[in-house]
Order: structure tokens, then sequence, then C-alpha cells
């Protein structure tokens, strides 16, 4: 296999997962689906995460995704 194809492969695995936590967490039930309310809501976690808050940010959501992770 060729490299190119390997790298292909390895970002589709990669988009496939982060997409999959997206169905996780309840968003697109939540959204019915609505892909400019989802692509907002990343958005604005975007921009809270350059904020001056950002590392609080960091700290409470990876908390909460880890504890979410155990938990299932």
């Amino acid at each position: 296999m060729r490299t190119w194809q390997v790298k292909r492969r390895k970002r589709t695995r990669h988009l496939i997962e982060l997409g999959g936590l997206v169905v996780k967490a309840g968003i697109v039930d939540l959204t019915s689906d609505d892909r400019a309310m989802i692509y907002g809501a990343l958005l604005w976690m975007a921009d809270r995460l350059k904020s001056e808050q950002g590392e609080h940010a960091r700290a409470l959501w990876t908390a909460k995704g880890k504890q979410a992770f155990e938990d299932n």
C-alpha cells in the first residue's frame, strides 16, 4: 500500500471516530441533525477554548469526558 493511501485511511478513521463522538454525545438527536447548529456549537466551543477561560474549559470538559467514558 502506498504512503498516501495509508495516510488517507488513517485520516478517514480519525474523522469517523470524531463523528462517532458527536453521535455518542447525543448531539445529532438533540439538534435533529442540524449541521449548521452543530457547526455553530463547535465554533462556540473553539472560541471558548481561545478565550481567557480556555484552560478552565479544557479541565472541565476533559473531566466530564473521562467520567462519561468510564460510565459507558
